[in-house]
């Protein structure tokens, strides 16, 4: 299933119209974009070394993207045929288990914009697609967050509660009605 949404910018009063598709294993090229695009850096520090993503902990969430369990969508600009957004998410397994690990039957959900997309309501729309699919899938998807990141509000806005407090960090899930 693919949705159009056409997104009004704020301030500019820029129009960009998108279609959210789902992830393939030939979209992990641009999830290893997004995965940097995720790790949130505050004002005034330096950014991350793009590297970072090749550090296990982190590569965890995109090496060998559409294994059995994965699950994603890409958000991509009509105008450009390009992808400028993605939520996804991965089930622990032995190898796998994120910073927002909550139990082996709970996906892990990554998600991010490309930095010139952001507050249009991308990530809202990729979000609430990747929720309508996983409703059926799971019981509850976790994630980890950074107590400073805007995003936790949209984590909050759609359900999501913290469960654990793990290095400062919340832990964040969204436990779905059966």
């Amino acid at each position: 299933m693919v949705a159009q949404v056409t997104v009004l910018g704020g301030a500019t009063s820029m129009s960009s119209s998108y279609i959210i598709r789902s992830a393939t294993s030939a979209d992990e090229p641009f999830l290893w974009r997004m995965l940097y695009q995720s790790l949130y850096v505050e004002s005034g520090y330096a950014p991350l070394p793009r590297e970072i993503v090749a550090t296990p902990q982190i590569a965890q969430y995109v090496t060998e993207w559409g294994r059995k369990g994965d699950l994603g969508f890409i958000a991509i600009d009509i105008t450009t045929n390009q992808p400028i957004g993605a939520v996804w998410s991965r089930l622990p397994d032995k190898e796998f288990r994120g910073f927002g690990f909550v139990d082996i039957e709970t996906p892990e959900l990554a998600m991010a914009a490309l930095p010139e997309h952001r507050g249009r309501g991308i990530g809202s729309a990729l979000l609430e697609r990747y929720l309508q699919e996983a409703k059926g899938k799971y019981r509850n998807v976790s994630l980890s967050v950074s107590p400073q990141n805007p995003a936790k509000r949209l984590y909050e806005r759609h359900g999501f509660k913290t469960v654990e407090i793990r290095d400062g960090h919340p832990v964040m899930a969204k436990e779905f009605a059966r």
